[in-house]
């Protein structure tokens, strides 16, 4: 099988370490390889790469900038990221970008001839130590997701109580600003709990808003 691979990383004896086992292992094969990211997307664009390794931390464009690039300008190349980190905020944007493959640094050698066999199948590749953070940003989606499906439901007036309510104001101060009665503040708030499914206590509707803070703040509507 021919191969045509850019491999970016700025530490030039790693990048060698990934290349011998490159080419140890695929007879007919083309490597690019490159210290920053500016000079990667031009291999990129050049070479038109099956897959582009690319290192997180890099000069002049990181990984993602790059990552970002090939799919805002619709290129065929896959993505596969390596990071010496395991926060999610990482791999949900590198996710978000179109990455499609995710290694730890300290075990790439270990996992890059796997994971390269899964991004040409069109699968993702998640590394066994980013397993965890990965969980976490799918399950922080499905419930982004879920949140908005909710609170599509609500009526304009519904939502400008919320956003209020999130704000900390009392039914008697969003009607003052809302130049409505605090009765029909009070419906706005039954109706919502209706619809978030809440319990009809006083309370619910605030102790819902701290549970879901940082993913109200998450969306644009807050």
């Amino acid at each position: 099988m021919s191969m045509n691979l850019v491999i970016a990383d700025d530490h030039p004896i790693f990048r060698k370490g990934l290349k011998d086992l490159l080419v140890d292992t695929y007879k007919d094969i083309q490597i690019a390889e490159c210290s920053n990211g500016v000079e990667a997307y031009k291999q990129i664009l050049l070479n038109k790469p099956q897959i582009a390794i690319l290192d997180i931390n890099m000069p002049e464009q990181n990984g993602l900038e790059v990552t970002k690039l090939i799919k805002s300008n619709n290129l065929n190349t896959k993505v596969i990221i390596l990071t010496m980190y395991k926060e999610k905020e990482m791999i949900r944007k590198a996710m978000d970008f179109g990455a499609s493959g995710f290694i730890l640094k300290d075990f790439a050698v270990n996992e890059l001839m796997d994971c390269i066999q899964k991004v040409l199948d069109n699968q993702k590749y998640i590394g066994p130590a980013l397993k965890n953070s990965y969980s976490e940003v799918i399950f922080e989606d499905q419930k982004k997701q879920e949140l908005m499906k909710k609170l599509s439901a609500l009526s304009h007036g519904e939502m400008k109580t919320l956003k209020l309510v999130n704000q900390n104001k009392s039914s008697k101060e969003i009607s003052e600003l809302l130049f409505l009665t605090e009765k029909t503040i009070e419906n706005y708030r039954s109706k919502i709990c209706q619809k978030l499914g809440l319990p009809p206590r006083n309370n619910s509707l605030v102790l819902w808003i701290s549970e879901n803070k940082e993913l109200l703040s998450a969306l644009n509507e807050f």
